[in-house]
């Protein structure tokens, strides 16, 4: 019992980067991409799940093993490995992809405080000043609990499937049986799905915070622990978001939704008001976590890969570049949704394919350092770990060739 008891706090003590990073992934265009999924397809897109939950443990495994091996950040390390001109393009690309993603956080807080009838007006602005505040107010460890603790939120989306009464048989069929059709949407849906669970940032802010915690290499057991249940709770979580619309979106009918809070208002008739302010509650909750984390995790990205001070515990002063980023993109993330007539359903799904579209590069980077001996020592890679992370690189490439062909030829 002394062993177990000592077991659960060293876990509870390490618990954070991998837990946290996994579950920001559940954002508004995932929340978005998601629901999509199920009121088009119904229950026809579950099975995409279970490869790409396999697929996120091993890539987001081989992250934090990097973080520990090498004490070092992903950006960091392909700036010394493959030089300052490779690392400036990969930034310059990233950092695009990344602010398509903040803006679209900030249209989720919008469509979220909608459903509460709050203005986007009001509640953009009042986001984007709290998450502001929280992280460069904060320090590491006091920004990390909060941050843990709205994770826990998530699990207000679990509650809205089951009062959606969904066909479970019918729903775990499917999660376990394949389904595969040429149809240029199924494909875009598949390519916003993998893109909105296994994204490019997430690899550089999961090594970057293992860094910044100083987890060493005799706690990195523990880590792993920490990266495999996020994992495997952020795709929990993404089933029963399908799940929910497919119960209430696919089979009414209602199988364009133009954003996530329509999905939130069309759980009303089908499992009551307080399904419908579960919803919200986390579509909301959901926004505001990756408002704060993904331009942290674009700073942090940049300034490892250009050289610059960064970190959560240092202060502005310290670190004014890191900071005077993560700043702008907040502001410009926000301040797009503000605009009239943006787009913002178009932005938030692009982001996602986007992120499928990226992710092989990100992937070729990791894998290339994961091996280097010089770097990882007895750490490196298992021939199970290339081939599993190979093969989503190859499987993204081809679903991208196959989803802009059909757009070119459609």
């Amino acid at each position: 019992m002394g062993l177990l008891r000592y077991r659960l706090l060293g876990f509870l003590a390490i618990l954070g980067p991998g837990f946290i990073t996994a579950n920001v992934d559940n954002d508004p265009g995932g929340i978005l991409t998601y629901s999509q999924a199920g009121a088009k397809y119904g229950y026809a897109l579950l099975w995409t799940l279970i490869p790409t939950t396999i697929a996120l443990i091993v890539v987001q495994e081989m992250a934090a093993r990097m973080g520990v091996a090498t004490g070092k950040g992903l950006s960091d390390l392909i700036r010394e490995e493959f030089g300052m001109r490779v690392t400036f393009f990969t930034m310059l690309v990233l950092t695009i992809a990344d602010l398509g993603n903040i803006c679209a956080e900030f249209a989720g807080l919008a469509s979220g405080m909608g459903i509460f009838g709050v203005t986007k007006y009001l509640a953009v602005p009042a986001g984007a000043a709290i998450v502001w505040f929280v992280i460069v107010k904060g320090s590491y460890k006091p920004v990390e609990r909060i941050l843990i603790l709205f994770s826990l939120l998530y699990f207000a989306y679990p509650v809205s499937a089951f009062l959606a009464k969904p066909d479970w048989h019918e729903a775990l069929r499917n999660t376990l049986i394949p389904q595969l059709r040429p149809e240029p949407e199924y494909i875009t849906l598949m390519v916003g799905l993998i893109g909105t669970t296994i994204t490019p940032w997430m690899q550089f802010y999961l090594q970057a915070s293992i860094v910044e915690k100083g987890i060493s290499i005799k706690d990195y057991r523990l880590s792993r622990w920490d990266v495999i249940l996020g994992c495997i709770v952020t795709d929990v979580i993404a089933f029963f978001i399908v799940v929910a619309c497919a119960a209430t979106l696919y089979q009414s009918g209602h199988r364009d939704i133009t954003d996530p809070a329509e999905a939130a208002m069309a759980l009303k008739p089908f499992a009551g008001q307080f399904a419908t302010m579960l919803f919200g509650i986390g579509l909301i909750n959901a926004s505001l976590l990756s408002a704060a984390i993904l331009p942290l995790a674009t700073a942090y990205n940049v300034c490892e890969g250009l050289g610059f001070e960064s970190g959560v515990d240092r202060r502005f002063g310290q670190a004014p570049v890191f900071y005077g980023l993560y700043t702008a993109l907040i502001a410009l993330g926000a301040g797009l949704v503000l605009l009239p007539r943006v787009p913002l359903l178009k932005l938030i799904l692009w982001s996602q394919v986007a992120n499928g579209v990226l992710i092989p590069f990100v992937l070729v980077f990791m894998l290339l350092l994961v091996n280097k001996k010089k770097l990882m020592g007895s750490m490196r890679n298992t021939v199970l770990a290339n081939v599993i992370a190979g093969a989503t690189s190859v499987i993204m490439v081809a679903l991208t060739a196959v989803m802009l062909w059909d757009s070119l030829h459609g």
